[in-house]
C-alpha cells in the first residue's frame, strides 16, 4: 500500500505542472494567471483563426511526417548492416551514430547551420527535415538494434534457402519480430522533429516555421496566452496517443488471473 502512495506522490509531482496548463487555456485574462478568474474559449479561437499558428503547425506536422519516414529507412538500413557486421570497433561505430543524442543541440544547430547554407537549404522545409532527421535517426538505429540483439540471424538465412530474395526475408520474417521496436523508434523520430527547438532556432526563415519556434517566439516576444490552447491540444493529443499504444497492456487480462474452470457437463 505504501509503494502505491509513493509511486502515486512521484507521479502527481511529475504531472501537475502540465496539468496546470489546461484549466489556464480556458482562461477569461489577458494574462497568463493560474488560477483563471474566468472561463473562454477566446485563446482557441485565436489560434484556429490564426494563420501564423495554424500554418507554423501544418509545418511542423509536414516535417514530422517526412522527417519519421526517412528517419525510419535510414535507421534501420544502419541497424541492420551493425547487426549483420562482425569486424573490431563495432561498438565505436555504433557510438558514432549516437553523437547527435550526445552533442549538445546548439552544437548541432551552429554546424547544420554553416552546412545547409553552403548549400542553400537554409530555412526550407528541406533544411527542417535533414536537421531534424539527423537528430532522429539515433533513436530508431537505438530501438531497432536493442530488438535485432535478440534475433537469430538464421531465420532470414532460411527464408533464402528456401528462394526468398533479401528484402523479401526481411519483410516476412524479420520485419514482424522486430515491428515493435520499429513503431517505437518512429514515435520518437515524429516526437523529436516535433519538439525540437533549438537546432530549428538556427535553421528557421522567415517563410518556414515550425510550431515549437512560434511559440518561442510567442513567450519572447509578448508572452502570448495563445501557448496554452496550443499546449493543452498537444497534452490531450499524446494522452490519447499513450492510450491507444498501450491499450493492449491497459485492458488485458491480468497474467496471474486463471481462467475459471468450465463446469463439467456431467
Amino acid at each position: 500500500m505504501l509503494l502505491w502512495i509513493v509511486t502515486g506522490l512521484i507521479i502527481l509531482f511529475l504531472v501537475m505542472p502540465i496539468l496546470i496548463i489546461i484549466p489556464m487555456s480556458f482562461s477569461s485574462s489577458k494574462y497568463l494567471t493560474f488560477p483563471p478568474p474566468g472561463f473562454s474559449m477566446q485563446w482557441y479561437e485565436e489560434f484556429f483563426e490564426s494563420d501564423v499558428w495554424t500554418r507554423s503547425l501544418m509545418n511542423s506536422l509536414q516535417i514530422g511526417i517526412i522527417t519519421t519516414v526517412l528517419a525510419l529507412i535510414l535507421g534501420i538500413m544502419a541497424a541492420q548492416g551493425i547487426h549483420k557486421s562482425d569486424f573490431k570497433g563495432k561498438g565505436l561505430l555504433t557510438d558514432f551514430f549516437m553523437m547527435p543524442m550526445l552533442v549538445p543541440a546548439i552544437i548541432v544547430g551552429v554546424a547544420i547551420l554553416r552546412f545547409e547554407s553552403d548549400l542553400k537549404i537554409n530555412g526550407t522545409i528541406t533544411g527542417l527535415v535533414t536537421a531534424h532527421s539527423l537528430l532522429a535517426i539515433p533513436f530508431v538505429i537505438r530501438t531497432v538494434l536493442a530488438s535485432l540483439a535478440g534475433l537469430n540471424p538464421n531465420y532470414e538465412l532460411a527464408a533464402q534457402n528456401l528462394g526468398a530474395t533479401k528484402f523479401q526475408a526481411f519483410m516476412k520474417v524479420t520485419f514482424p519480430i522486430i515491428k515493435p521496436a520499429i513503431f517505437s523508434g518512429a514515435m520518437f523520430a515524429f516526437a523529436t522533429s516535433f519538439d525540437e527547438i533549438v537546432v530549428s532556432q538556427f535553421i528557421c526563415g522567415i517563410k518556414v516555421k515550425t510550431l515549437p519556434k512560434v511559440m518561442w517566439d510567442g513567450l519572447n516576444q509578448q508572452l502570448d496566452p495563445t501557448i496554452t490552447s496550443i499546449a493543452a491540444i498537444m497534452i490531450t493529443f499524446i494522452t490519447i496517443l499513450m492510450i491507444i499504444i498501450n491499450a493492449g497492456d491497459i485492458f488485458a487480462r491480468p497474467a496471474h488471473v486463471k481462467e475459471e474452470a468450465l463446469p463439467d457437463e456431467n
